[in-house]
Order: structure tokens, then C-alpha cells, then sequence
């Protein structure tokens, strides 16, 4: 895992287990997972209309946002970026 993902992660499960007053993440896991899973959604379409019509910067910062919320899902779910690694890594066998 990156440590910028690790370390996402990891505020990420503190928010869960620790919600803070004005927190985003927090926000999101008190409206639930139907919440998250649609800001999901949102976020892969806004990624693939900005790979389609705007620039590099743009889809970076789209992309980053849908990993962000594609984190807080899996963290809703009691999985880890790990566990889609592993996921991954079984491809290649």
C-alpha cells in the first residue's frame, strides 16, 4: 500500500471509530452506506467525463476524490485497500 493510501486509511478508520464535528468522512459514515456507495458513483462518472473532455490535472483530482470515496466504502464494508491488492494479485496467477 502507498503511504499516502495508508496514511488516507488511517484517518479514514479514526473518523469511523471517532467521529469528529464538521468531518466529511465523518458525515458520510453517519448518512450510511447507500451514501457512500452513490458519492461512488458520482465520483466515477465526474473521473471518466474528466478523461474525456478536461485535462490531466482535472482527472487527476477526479481520480483522487473516487479513490477517497472507493476508501471510505471499503472502511463502511470493514475492508482494506489490502484486500483490494490482494484481489489484484490473485489476477495475475
Amino acid at each position: 500500500m502507498s503511504d499516502v493510501i495508508e496514511r488516507l486509511a488511517r484517518v479514514i478508520e479514526d473518523r469511523k471509530a471517532h467521529p469528529a464535528a464538521g468531518s466529511y468522512t465523518a458525515s458520510l459514515f453517519a448518512a450510511g452506506l447507500p451514501r457512500m456507495a452513490q458519492k461512488v458513483g458520482e465520483e466515477g462518472v465526474e473521473t471518466a467525463i474528466a478523461a474525456l473532455a478536461e485535462n490531466n490535472e482535472r482527472l487527476a483530482s477526479e481520480m483522487a476524490d473516487l479513490v477517497y470515496h472507493c476508501l471510505v466504502l471499503l472502511a463502511a464494508k470493514d475492508l482494506s485497500w489490502a484486500d483490494v491488492e490482494n484481489e489484484l494479485a490473485q489476477r495475475f496467477k
